[in-house]
């Protein structure tokens, strides 16, 4: 298979790319001892990230964050790598915001990754939209470089349909992603392309709405794409 590199990715206009939004801590991240320092990947969302399967159980190992430093550490074998997961079950935008300042700075991440649509279908586009434009006005201001990443499917709805809720909370991301000029990992349009294929996500989804491990690793593969570069 084919390995996917940060210079083959498209984004769409106004989206940071890669080549350059990251190029700097993928080069930190080639670095040797005793010169190389601890890079800090911080997860902010809701119960994906977090790991949650069906029945509530928590596969932290099988989650995409550590799925994504086993890509990045195959591709850096020097790099020292944390990975810290501040996303909560069951959150949704409005609640992550208020405690990116109490939560998530104190960890100084060097990419910040927000992933709250799937969740943010409960309050809607409007609240949704405000909710990330202050964490990501918050985390500019804090000189971070941040990626937005588009949610996992929901069974219930049809993720085929643009017009369908959580496609347009998809959309919304891109938007912002575009408005702000910072990262986009889009595992959603891959979810719909797969959809679209083989009819549906179902051997990718653990829950009506959790991935199980290849869903993850799907999601995992889009957001190395940011990271990783031969």
């Amino acid at each position: 298979m084919k390995k996917t590199t940060a210079a083959s990715v498209r984004v769409p206009a106004g989206v940071a790319h890669p080549n350059t939004y990251l190029a700097d801590l993928m080069q930190e991240l080639t670095v040797k001892w005793p010169n190389n320092r601890t890079i800090n990947l911080v997860f902010h969302g809701h119960s994906v990230p977090a790991g949650y399967w069906a029945n509530s159980e928590v596969h932290t190992l099988e989650s995409y964050p550590y799925l994504l430093l086993g890509k990045v550490k195959e591709a850096y074998p020097h790099a020292v790598v944390n990975v810290i997961t501040t996303a909560i079950g069951g959150e949704y935008s409005e609640k992550g915001a208020p405690r990116l300042a109490t939560e998530v700075l104190p960890h100084r991440p060097d990419v910040l990754f927000i992933d709250y649509a799937l969740n943010d279908q409960g309050i809607g586009l409007e609240r949704a939209r405000a909710a990330w434009e202050k964490m990501i006005e918050e985390a500019l201001r804090n000189n971070l470089k941040v990626v937005l990443v588009t949610p996992s499917p929901d069974k219930r709805q049809n993720i085929t349909d643009p017009n369908d809720q959580l496609s347009k909370h998809a959309q919304q991301v891109r938007e912002l992603a575009a408005k702000y000029h910072v990262g986009l990992a889009d595992p959603y349009a891959e979810f719909v392309k797969l959809a679209r294929e083989r009819g549906s996500v179902e051997q990718y989804m653990s829950h009506v709405n959790h991935p199980n491990k290849k869903g993850h690793d799907l999601i995992a593969t889009e957001l190395a794409k940011w990271l990783v570069k031969k």
